[in-house]
């Protein structure tokens, strides 16, 4: 008589039914995962929306101050120049607009995962996330010398 090795039905029921249970309890934390980053990635979209719109005001303040030559930003209006690429400003601060806040950032829609609604404000959804509960807007400077408006990021649909 030949012997026969392998398991039981019973154990591969068991095992199975192990799996299933572990399967159960990481697919929550699986989904907590993907909210928690995509809450990461708007914050740190927002404060690169920050940076870059406090980065180009320094330089345009720079160029108002002919410390470099030639000078493109104006008052109201003109260009500066942020590694070697031209922002397009409005009152000293970057303009709501594609060759602006979008430029200064260094973010495209292709690239980044976001879709960018342009126009004043510009509006940067997060992809994944429940619009337009995942978003942050830039509003450009409305007045000479006056800040643009940057909202606080809604994370509640990430």
């Amino acid at each position: 008589m030949k012997r026969q090795a392998g398991f039981t039905l019973i154990e591969l029921v068991i095992t199975i039914t192990i799996i299933g249970i572990l399967a159960a309890t990481a697919l929550p934390r699986y989904i907590a995962l993907q909210t928690q980053a995509r809450t990461a990635k708007l914050q740190a979209l927002y404060g690169s929306m920050r940076s870059a719109a406090a980065l180009a005001h320094a330089n345009c303040i720079v160029d108002l101050a002919g410390l470099t030559t030639p000078s493109t930003c104006t008052a109201a209006a003109g260009t500066t120049n942020m590694d070697g690429t031209a922002v397009t400003m409005v009152n000293q601060y970057p303009a709501a607009t594609a060759a602006g806040i979008l430029t200064a950032m260094q973010v495209s829609a292709a690239t980044d995962g976001i879709t960018i609604t342009a126009g004043n404000p510009v509006i940067i959804d997060i992809n994944g996330g429940t619009s337009p509960n995942c978003r942050v807007t830039y509003t450009a400077s409305a007045a000479a010398g006056a800040a643009p408006t940057i909202s606080t990021p809604v994370t509640t649909g990430c």
